[in-house]
């Protein structure tokens, strides 16, 4: 029988070329590999031959994924609102898509250089980076590794480290036992909890389409729970990072149950003047996708009024 989510990608594969973006796939080191959509002007000037992309004349946006999907199937509805103006860069994690490495290391850091890795040699040297989720701890640790490429961020539902009592306190909340099941379910059932707690509305699918999310996005189960164990720090260990970024900005879905409205009025506080906070109504964690126009309209205008303070780049 058809997977019916499998059998959908070249659709949204084609959408995405028509948005302007094309898959390419970036040799990090010897073993390790990261696939990226890209600006398709970025392949023709052949990147790794170059270390300055000649056509990039309009800002950089990196999107960065989160935990249950890759890069185009997060941020779909945003690619295509967003090419026009950007140069939009989506890559896809470790594990994800078509991402792999034979290092054993699962920490957020090492997402994080390798982003950063992958980035420079597609000729990128400044950008901002938006992350879900995921990928927004894996964007803090990019912004404070690599203050050069990333000069500002826009965060929905992630938090800056996940310590052991935030792991504890968000799970028991939210009535699981472990992070690996709530975010790597094996059955439709579990993942009809996980879609239950990511957002505001209640989602309909058949079971049929919901065994084939499995199938199709929940591959490499082995290390993506290790990259969950790699996730967490001791509390003892947490600390806040001294982001040399100008602006942070945090988009929230103001009914977001994973990481709450608190957590994001929270992290502000902690950040200081450099960071606001925006929420959505009735959005829940997966913002980004329950309410696309009103999420593109918020993150625009923060793009607009941030590059309309700073030259283009060159």
């Amino acid at each position: 029988m058809v997977n019916l989510v499998a059998a959908q990608k070249p659709m949204l594969h084609g959408l995405m070329k028509m948005a302007g973006v094309v898959p390419y796939t970036v040799e990090i080191e010897p073993g390790t590999s990261m696939s990226f959509w890209v600006p398709k002007e970025t392949i023709n000037t052949k990147p790794k031959q170059s270390k300055k992309n000649p056509k990039q004349n309009k800002p950089v946006v990196v999107l960065v994924h989160g935990f249950a999907a890759e890069g185009i199937v997060t941020w779909q509805f945003q690619i295509g609102s967003l090419t026009k103006k950007y140069q939009v860069y989506v890559p896809d994690l470790l594990f994800f898509g078509g991402s792999t490495t034979d290092n054993p290391d699962r920490s957020p850091r090492f997402q994080a250089e390798c982003l950063s890795k992958g980035l420079k040699q597609l000729g990128v040297e400044k950008c901002t980076v938006v992350g879900f989720s995921y990928g927004g701890m894996v964007a803090f640790k990019l912004a404070e590794m690599c203050p050069d490429l990333v000069h500002a961020m826009v965060i929905s539902g992630s938090i800056l480290a996940m310590t052991d009592s935030i792991s504890t306190t968000t799970l028991e909340g939210l009535g699981f036992s472990s992070s690996s099941e709530l975010l790597l379910p094996t059955s439709v059932k579990g993942l009809k909890a996980l879609l239950s707690v990511a957002a505001h509305k209640k989602l309909w699918f058949p079971d049929k389409l919901h065994k084939d999310f499995l199938e199709v996005m929940f591959t490499n189960r082995k290390e993506r729970g290790e990259l969950l164990e790699g996730l967490v720090v001791s509390n003892k260990d947490a600390s806040i990072p001294n982001f040399q970024q100008e602006r942070i900005h945090l988009l929230w879905g103001e009914n977001d149950q994973i990481f709450k409205l608190e957590h994001a009025q929270n992290m502000k506080e902690e950040l200081g003047e450099k960071a606001t906070l925006e929420g959505i109504k009735k959005a829940g964690h997966l913002v980004h996708l329950e309410r696309p126009c009103a999420y593109n309209r918020c993150l625009k205008r923060f793009l607009a009024s941030f590059y309309a303070a700073h030259e283009p780049q060159k």
